[in-house]
């Protein structure tokens, strides 16, 4: 049973701009530690553990873009308890005590690595769970986060699209450092995804890019993520519809092991809130509309 809208947690945070002034979207699906006490009850990992499949802190990197101009929309459950970032139904058949519906996507191969909307292990391929859970307790997670979290975040977009005639929707994510292609000190400091150019024009691929190069960061592209869900199912360039994913170095700007802010926290989040500065300054006209 699904409980009484008063008496449900709160799914995300959404900040909107006094004034809406160019047509991006910011959102942060992976950020979230609100962890529901009867999942840490299931759990057989520790707090810590759980939180290793964060993209910890990242709404807070991305906090000023409202006042510059831009909504952000940042997932407040756990990506552990229910990732925003697959499809509603990406569930494995063997995390369940009984058969699940027809319906449901289980040859997904996020399914396949654990990692399907319902997690079966954290990021490191640690099993989460400690018994079989049954298809109602997912249910209720994709019913009370997944799909008002992804209602809000269509609603942007097509309000973004409506006010300016485009929109480019900023999937923010981070990464473990060292994840690409690379020697030591020669790993990608931000990674773009864009799904190989299918999902946001590559001339404003190229000109975030051309963003952070300027401020001396190494950058990739779609190697080795290439965007997930939202990038790929919100990215609709012939709707005028654009989505890029901002995978970030955690190394960059905090503790990897203890999941907290480092010393250099509040530097870099300055540096990140100077690039949303940046990007809200862009001419989108020219690189949305029919760009290459």
């Amino acid at each position: 049973m699904i409980a009484p809208a008063e008496l449900r947690p709160r799914a995300f945070d959404l900040t909107r701009p006094v004034h809406h002034v160019a047509p991006l979207v910011f959102v942060s699906a992976h950020s979230g530690r609100d962890y529901p006490e009867e999942f840490l009850a299931a759990a057989r990992l520790d707090a810590t553990a759980l939180r290793k499949s964060e993209d910890a802190f990242v709404e807070e990197l991305f906090a000023a873009a409202p006042a510059l101009g831009a909504p952000l929309l940042a997932a407040r459950f756990p990506r552990a308890w229910c990732d925003a970032n697959r499809e509603a139904w990406e569930l494995d058949p063997g995390m369940f005590d009984e058969p699940l519906p027809d319906w449901v996507n289980s040859a997904s191969p996020r399914v396949g690595a654990g990692l399907g909307t319902i997690a079966r292990v954290v990021a490191n391929g640690e099993a989460i769970y400690r018994r079989r859970l049954s298809f109602q307790e997912a249910e209720r997670r994709v019913r009370l986060s997944w799909e008002p979290f992804h209602a809000t975040l269509a609603a942007l977009v097509a309000e973004t699209r409506e006010r300016f005639g485009f929109c480019l929707l900023v999937d923010c994510h981070s990464m473990p450092s060292g994840a690409g292609p690379g020697g030591a000190g020669e790993a990608p400091e931000f990674v773009l995804g864009d799904a190989h150019g299918s999902a946001c024009a590559p001339r404003a691929t190229r000109a975030i890019e051309a963003l952070l190069q300027a401020r001396g960061r190494r950058v990739q592209r779609n190697d080795p993520y290439a965007g997930g869900y939202i990038t790929r199912h919100y990215g609709r360039p012939r709707e005028n519809i654009h989505a890029i994913q901002i995978e970030i170095a955690r190394s960059l700007y905090m503790d990897e092991g203890r999941v907290e802010r480092a010393p250099s926290f509040a530097a870099f989040q300055a540096e990140i809130s100077a690039l949303v500065g940046e990007l809200l300054k862009l001419g989108w006209s020219g690189l949305l509309k029919g760009g290459k």
